[in-house]
């Protein structure tokens, strides 16, 4: 059956008209011959000339569609040879087997400058590697080009798109971002404050042109907004030619002549980050400041708007301050926080040591002295050797043990008007009950550790003080401006002084003239000095086995000395510590460390020096912390001989200047 949709082509017209044609002509016929045959001559030329015109246009239809073939197959072969993006065909081997004309500008990559049989790692490194993971994108570097490389696996095909110019726009953009900069001069009132307007005025003349010839070689907005304070407004560029050249201002400052001696120092805070408002990189700014100032100034500290950290300097010890206006304002502050609530819990760091016990004393001896019940957290399945004997001690002195209580006990204490006070540590996750920051708003960090990334959430009160010698030092400066109704025991006098002693090794590192001040309000209030003596005494075993691990010790990079415990041994925290201060008596010495496995399956590393190198930094390297002279960290899901690798690497880094990453 005919479709009666179909419609009528321009040929089945003309058949019509024709019939039609036909049919008039035979009517004309058969009345007059003559108009007949006039009519007949008629139709057959037009019937000609018709079929010679379909003939015509048929035969430029086929001339046209046999130049349009040519035309596409011509361009065909056009784009894939010459279209402006590399083509590369591999085989099994991954071995080039063609490519387009494109890519001939790689052929010097090859040594014949052929392609074509070359492997395509010839291209990356990386590339094979990527292709059998089942990367469908990836990108490289090829004769300062960016390209986005997309991988037909199947096919055992490449596509290389050029994406440079859209990779150098991004890097405008991102170049251009601005950073906001405080620079704070940390002891600019200790080294003024006995001097003459003459030589104030000379100082801050030459602080600032300093200042200003450093900020103009690097294209930076520079204002002086105070005696101490500068405001600075750079670009994410600025900041990363600064990075690269480490802030040599901070060594360029130290250095400057003052009065008496003492180094001016420097600490710059950044903030920067993608599209912020300038109040929140003001904020930023700020917060690294403050970053950089908790650990002890001459540093600078860099911060993002994810909140990640980058640190440059801090390669000198703090210097001490020399007035105690601010541990009397602590002092009170801290009695005022202790006097509105309803009570107090004391807890140091996980396997206390002896500054940390101490310090919990003193701040328990303060809650007492206002009238507030205080109890100390203390996990006894968690106490080394180093402070037995002072656990011991206060375990006969049935008054003091009373307000000693386990993790479980003090989550029952809590409430939401309790007061907690962290010693010698900031960190959440090495407090004895990270669970109990969680049970209240009021919180106190008391700590002479430099301050890390990781740091307690709002806290109420923080006194950090990394020119300090221990915690216990700081909390006996604070029992000084405290009510006398509740004096220290000698026991607690003695732990307090102890935590001193420990940390200072016997008065040799870290120790300032208030050091030897609250050793001797210690001294006053009833400290034994062979008390202490006692509580420091050691096991002769333990003695033996630190003698054993002293002696695997090696010498790397002619000053640093590098002990590492036997794979199978696992070594105690305070053992592998002593390790690590008696190598650093060795001549010729200026850093050791004592790396070993830990009984929680982790690997210990105990850093010591003398100043000259900064273990923080290094240690912070490897997740861990502490001060200049001073660190540890402990790494999990490693052994004993890829952490002293990793421990190269990053000394090498860290003496030729450079980044470890």
């Amino acid at each position: 059956m005919q479709d009666v949709n179909k419609k009528p082509t321009l040929r089945s017209h003309f058949w019509v008209l024709y019939g039609i044609s036909l049919v008039l002509l035979a009517f004309v016929w058969m009345h007059n011959w003559k108009y007949g045959l006039v009519l007949t001559f008629f139709v057959a030329a037009s019937f000609y000339y018709s079929i010679q015109r379909e003939q015509s246009l048929h035969n430029e239809r086929s001339r046209y569609i046999a130049t349009l073939s040519h035309r596409i197959k011509k361009v065909g072969e056009e784009a894939l040879l010459e279209m402006p993006i590399g083509i590369v065909l591999y085989d099994e081997d991954y071995k080039i087997e063609w490519t387009n004309t494109y890519m001939n500008q790689f052929s010097d990559l090859a040594e014949e400058e052929v392609l074509i049989g070359t492997h395509i790692d010839i291209l990356s490194e990386d590339l094979i590697g990527r292709i059998k993971e089942g990367y469908t994108e990836t990108w490289l570097d090829l004769k300062d080009c960016v390209y986005e490389v997309t991988i037909r696996k199947e096919e055992r095909l490449l596509y290389l798109f050029d994406r440079t110019n859209e990779v150098q726009v991004e890097q405008l953009y991102h170049d251009e971002q601005t950073i906001l900069s405080i620079f704070f001069l940390d002891n600019y009132e200790e080294i003024t404050q006995t001097m003459d307007d003459t030589l104030k005025s000379q100082l801050n003349s030459q602080v600032t042109q300093v200042l200003n010839e450093w900020a103009q070689k690097y294209g930076l907005f520079l204002k002086r907004t105070s005696q101490e304070r500068f405001l600075a407004v750079g670009t994410k560029k600025i900041l990363r030619e600064m990075e690269e050249d480490h802030f040599d201002i901070l060594n360029t400052v130290r250095e400057l002549n003052t009065e008496h001696g003492n180094p001016l120092t420097l600490s710059i805070g950044v903030g920067g980050g993608v599209d912020l408002k300038l109040p929140d990189l003001g904020a930023l700014a700020q917060s690294s400041l403050d970053l950089a100032l908790g650990r002890g100034g001459d540093q600078v500290a860099i911060k993002d708007e994810a909140g990640k950290v980058r640190f440059y300097g801090g390669k000198t010890n703090p210097m001490e301050k020399r007035t105690r206006v601010r541990a009397r304002v602590i002092s009170h502050a801290l009695k005022g926080l202790i006097e509105a609530s309803e009570n107090v819990i004391i807890m140091g760091h996980k396997s206390p040591d002896m500054d940390s016990v101490g310090a919990a004393i003193g701040v328990l001896n303060i809650a007492r002295r206002n009238n507030v019940e205080g109890y100390i957290v203390l996990d006894e399945h968690d106490v080394h050797s180093g402070v037995v004997r002072l656990i011991d001690a206060i375990r006969d002195d049935e008054d003091l043990w009373s307000y000693f209580v386990s993790p479980d006990d003090a989550e029952a204490i809590v409430t939401e008007n309790t007061l907690i006070v962290v010693v010698d540590t900031h960190r959440p996750k090495m407090v004895a009950d990270e669970k109990l920051l969680n049970k209240t708003d009021y919180k106190v960090v008391i700590d002479h550790h430099r301050r890390g990334e990781d740091f307690i959430e709002n806290p109420t009160l923080v006194y950090m003080e990394p020119y300090a010698s221990s915690t216990a030092e700081l909390v006996t400066e604070l029992l000084e401006y405290q009510p006398q109704r509740q004096r220290l025991t000698m026991l607690e006098a003695s732990a307090l002084l102890a935590g001193i002693i420990v940390d200072t090794k016997s008065f040799t590192l870290r120790t300032g003239s208030r050091t030897f001040d609250a050793a001797s309000y210690l001294r006053s209030k009833g400290a034994d000095t062979v008390l202490v003596q006692r509580f420091m005494k050691e096991d002769l075993n333990l003695y033996v086995r630190r003698s054993k691990l002293i002696e695997r010790a090696k010498v790397y990079r002619n000053t640093v000395a590098i002990a590492t415990g036997d794979p199978d041994e696992v070594y105690d925290q305070v053992l592998i510590a002593q390790a690590a201060d008696t190598l650093l008596t060795m001549n010729g010495m200026n850093a050791s460390f004592v790396i070993s496995k830990r009984s929680d399956d982790r690997v210990g590393i105990s850093a010591r020096s003398l100043g000259e190198v900064n273990v923080q930094i290094i240690m912070e390297q490897m997740n861990g912390g502490g001060h200049l002279t001073n660190a540890a960290t402990q790494i999990e899901d490693t052994t004993v001989e890829d952490a002293e690798v990793l421990l190269k690497e990053i000394l090498d880094a860290y003496f030729e200047g450079r980044d470890p990453s």
